[in-house]
C-alpha cells in the first residue's frame, strides 16, 4: 500500500519555467500557492498581458488540490436553506448559480486547452444513508427543485438500487450537472497552460517573508529568491506555512482521508454503481467516493477530525476500509493500493472568501468544494488584479475571525465527537 495520494502517483512530472528567481525587473502579480486557484489566477492574467510569477511551497497541485475525491460538483457546502436565511434568497440563488458556473469554466478550460485528465459529466448522488434522511432530502429537493435546480432529480427508495447496490441506502437525490475528473493530471495540464500563455512558475518555492514596500507593492522573499511584485495575490487555502496570521484565524484546516482499492472487475462495478457517478452519504461525518479511470474505488471522508498526519492517515485508512466493507459487503476482502489524507480549508460558514486586505489579494476557504469554484475564482481574483470589474458573491464577504482559533485546530475532536453524536441519533 502506498502512503501516498493516486491522483499525485498517476499525474505527469511538471517542469519548472526556464530561468530562475528573482525575475529581471519588477513583475506585475506574484501569486502564492500551486494549487487549482493559484494555477487559474496565473493562467488568466497572463493571458491579459500581465507579467506574473507563481511561487509554491512544494510541488504542483500538491496539496488540497491534488488530494480530493476528484469530484467536480455543483451545489452549496451548506444547506441551501440555511443560506437563504443568512444572506437571503436572491443573494443564495446567486451563490448557487456560482458554483454551477464554475463546472462549465473547468470544462471550458480543459477543452480550449486540451487537458487530458478524464474531465465528464456524470452527475453527483447524495445519498439518504437513514429512513428519515430521506424525508430531508425530499424537502431539499422541493425547494432546489423550484428556485435554483430545475433538472435535479429525487430517487426514491423503490428506484434507488438501480443507481448503487448498497444496503445502506434509503433514497437519494441526482444533481446531474456534477463532473469528475483527475486532479492530479488536471493540475499539471493546467501550469503547463499557464506557463504556455507567459506565466513563469516555480516549484519547491516557499515564502519567507513579504515587505510592504510603495502602495500595493510588495518585495516576496522565498527559499528560492527574492522578487518584487505590483500586487500578490494570496491562494494557500489551508496552508499553515508562511506569514499571514490574519489568514489562519479564519480558515479550519480540517483532515480529509483516501483510499484507493485495487482495479475492480468491470461486471462488479457494473452492479455496484453502473453509471458511475459521484456519491455522497447524507451523514454528518460524510463519505464520498467514485470509481477512477482505471476502475479503482476511490473512497474518502472525515475519518478522524484531525490534522492529516502518516500516523493519523493509516488510522483513518482503517476507518474507511471498514467503512467500504460495511456499505459494500462483497468488496469486504478487496485490497487497498493507496492510502492518503490531506487539508480542507473550512470556514465558519463553509462559503468561500475572496478581496483584498493590507494590499494582499486572496481567495480560499472552499470548504471540501475547491475542484470546480477555485477555477472560477481563479478567473475573477485576475480581472480583480487587472482591475477589471467583477461580479462575484464571494468578493468582499463579511469574514470575522473564529473566536479563540489562532492556526491550530485545538477544537477538532470536540466537533467530531459533536457530528458523532449527531449521526447516531439523527
Amino acid at each position: 500500500m502506498k502512503p501516498e495520494s493516486y491522483w499525485l502517483d498517476t499525474a505527469p512530472a511538471f517542469a519548472d519555467s526556464p530561468g530562475a528567481l528573482p525575475d529581471d525587473g519588477r513583475v506585475d502579480v506574484c501569486v502564492v500557492g500551486g494549487g487549482y486557484t493559484g494555477l487559474a489566477a496565473a493562467y488568466w492574467l497572463a493571458r491579459h498581458g500581465a507579467k506574473v510569477t507563481l511561487v509554491e511551497a512544494g510541488g504542483i497541485a500538491s496539496e488540497a488540490s491534488g488530494r480530493n475525491g476528484g469530484h467536480c460538483n455543483n451545489g452549496l457546502s451548506p444547506g441551501y436553506a440555511s443560506v437563504v436565511s443568512a444572506f437571503g434568497a436572491e443573494r443564495a440563488r446567486a451563490m448557487y448559480h456560482d458554483f454551477e458556473a464554475a463546472v462549465t469554466a473547468v470544462e471550458s478550460l480543459v477543452r480550449e486547452e486540451s487537458i487530458d485528465c478524464d474531465f465528464g459529466r456524470c452527475g453527483k448522488l447524495k445519498m439518504a444513508v437513514k429512513p428519515g434522511h430521506y424525508d430531508t432530502l425530499a424537502r431539499y429537493y422541493e425547494a432546489m427543485h423550484r428556485d435554483v435546480d430545475p433538472g435535479m432529480e429525487l430517487i426514491g427508495p423503490e428506484r434507488v438500487r438501480q443507481e448503487i447496490d448498497t444496503p445502506e441506502i434509503f433514497g437519494a437525490l441526482l444533481q446531474k450537472t456534477s463532473a469528475q475528473l483527475h486532479p492530479g493530471r488536471f493540475g499539471v495540464g493546467l501550469a503547463q497552460a499557464a506557463q504556455r500563455r507567459g506565466a513563469r512558475i516555480f516549484t519547491n518555492a516557499r515564502v519567507t517573508g513579504l515587505d510592504r514596500l510603495d502602495g500595493y507593492a510588495h518585495r516576496v522573499t522565498t527559499t528560492r529568491g527574492t522578487l518584487e511584485a505590483a500586487r500578490v495575490f494570496l491562494a494557500t487555502g489551508a496552508s499553515q506555512d508562511g506569514p499571514w496570521p490574519w489568514l489562519r484565524r479564519r480558515i479550519v484546516p480540517v483532515g480529509s482521508f483516501m483510499v484507493a482499492t485495487e482495479p475492480l472487475p468491470k461486471d462488479v462495478i457494473a452492479r455496484l454503481m453502473p453509471h458511475r457517478r459521484n456519491y455522497v452519504t447524507s451523514r454528518e461525518i460524510v463519505n464520498y467516493f467514485r470509481i477512477t479511470p482505471d476502475d479503482r474505488l476511490l473512497f474518502g471522508g472525515r475519518a478522524r477530525f484531525a490534522m492529516s498526519t502518516p500516523k493519523i492517515d493509516l488510522e483513518s485508512g482503517g476507518i474507511l476500509r471498514t467503512t467500504i466493507a460495511r456499505m459494500f459487503p462483497t468488496l469486504a476482502d478487496v485490497r487497498i493500493d493507496y492510502c492518503w489524507g490531506g487539508l480542507v480549508d473550512m470556514t465558519r460558514d463553509r462559503l468561500p472568501r475572496a478581496g483584498e486586505r493590507d494590499g494582499l489579494y486572496y481567495s480560499m476557504g472552499y470548504s471540501g468544494h475547491g475542484v470546480q469554484i477555485a477555477i472560477r475564482m481563479g478567473e475573477v481574483m485576475a480581472d480583480l488584479l487587472s482591475g477589471r470589474p467583477v461580479a462575484s458573491p464571494w468578493v468582499g464577504l463579511e469574514w470575522p475571525a473564529i473566536p479563540g482559533h489562532f492556526g491550530k485546530p485545538w477544537f477538532l475532536p470536540l466537533v467530531g465527537a459533536y457530528y458523532r453524536v449527531k449521526d447516531a441519533i439523527e
